[in-house]
């Protein structure tokens, strides 16, 4: 049984399209990585609806989920809670969050690091675009 904490990696900031290609960009760095394992799960889960053609394309080892456009902070977090706890169901080594704006960072950083989620996630990246 997997007990290790998955991998939080936040990327907010510009274009819906540009935060999706940062996260494919960064999970085939991992898949190139020696030290990763392919036979790992990764989650992404995307704020906001696509401005083109999907980058990330659901597979068996990774899940892509979209949530409407809107500050997880202001809509109370409901959205961002019921999808990140499907997530986690899943035991990912990796969930990438793609955030459009970083206005409420710190607020949402603090649901993160709620004890219900320290148990589960570890933030190892903040990016911003």
């Amino acid at each position: 049984m997997n007990t290790a904490k998955a991998q939080l990696h936040l990327v907010h900031g510009a274009s819906y399209t540009q935060r999706e290609a940062a996260i494919a960009a960064s999970l085939a760095r991992l898949r190139n990585n020696s030290a990763g394992n392919n036979a790992d799960k990764n989650v992404v889960i995307l704020e906001g609806l696509p401005d083109g053609q999907d980058i990330l394309h659901p597979t068996e080892l990774l899940h892509v989920s979209r949530i409407a456009p809107g500050c997880f902070c202001c809509i109370g977090n409901l959205s961002l809670r019921v999808t990140l706890n499907r997530a986690l169901r899943q035991k990912p080594a990796n969930i990438y969050l793609g955030i459009a704006s970083d206005a409420h960072l710190d607020k949402l950083l603090l649901t993160l690091q709620d004890p219900t989620y320290n148990q589960l996630l570890e933030i190892n990246s903040n990016t911003s675009l």
